[in-house]
């Protein structure tokens, strides 16, 4: 492992996902270099659970998003302990599927079925939330050493901060965007039927409640048709 070059990669990778506009090219930034920066992987994707629903994000191969639904039949396997934060675990590498595993005997021999030789996965985190998992998978056996998992671990590290800042962006611009909608639908009905600021998000939010919609849906409806049906 030349860790001079991995260095360099990395600042670039890093550089290059601030630079993304949307959560989900971020996200598909971060598996793209992860196929890219660690020796040995042939695909990557981000597993997020629902529950016990699993929603596969920005896979680089179909064998990813197999790979997730397959864990989630079973209702076991090493990307679900890495997902999910009450195990524990952060990290995990599976150098080969083609030996028994004792800890996940259904999933092992169904994944190398896939075409799956060895795994790992790493816990996206920051110091108050966990984001998902981002796996990495190869076709052979043994492709994954301590020195891969290192560098998966850099990876990660950065991954779940770009992740995150990119998710808390979003948000932001939704409810900037929802405050605006709401502010608009207001002057709407204010001036159709002469009430005060207040009283318009009054008729607003009863309409809301009494036909159980989000106000953002209210405020929609107002701005698309004029008034409230």
């Amino acid at each position: 492992m030349d860790w001079s070059r991995f260095a360099h990669q990395m600042a670039t990778m890093a550089r290059d996902l601030l630079a993304q506009e949307t959560v989900e090219a971020t996200l598909e930034r971060i598996t793209a270099s992860a196929t890219e920066l660690v020796d040995g992987c042939d695909a990557a994707g981000i597993l997020i659970l629902h529950d016990a629903k699993v929603e596969t994000v920005a896979p680089t191969h179909r064998l990813v998003g197999e790979s997730d639904l397959l864990q989630q039949r079973l209702g076991e396997g090493p990307c679900f302990d890495a997902a999910h934060s009450a195990h524990g675990e952060r990290v995990f590498r599976i150098p080969d599927l083609t030996t028994a595993e004792q800890r996940w005997p259904g999933f092992a021999p169904q994944a190398h079925q896939l075409g799956v030789g060895s795994m790992m996965g790493f816990l996206l985190f920051t110091g108050d939330e966990d984001l998902g998992a981002l796996n990495l998978y190869s076709h052979r056996p043994g492709a994954f050493t301590e020195t891969s998992e290192l560098a998966g671990v850099l990876l990660a590290s950065h991954a779940s901060v770009a992740f995150s800042s990119a998710r808390t962006h979003a948000q932001l611009e939704r409810a900037v965007a929802t405050r605006h909608l709401i502010g608009e639908a207001m002057g709407i009905i204010m001036g159709s039927h002469r009430l005060t600021e207040e009283e318009a998000f009054n008729v607003m939010r009863r309409y809301s409640r009494t036909n159980d919609l989000k106000l953002s849906e209210v405020a929609r409806r107002v701005c698309e048709e004029g008034a409230l049906s």
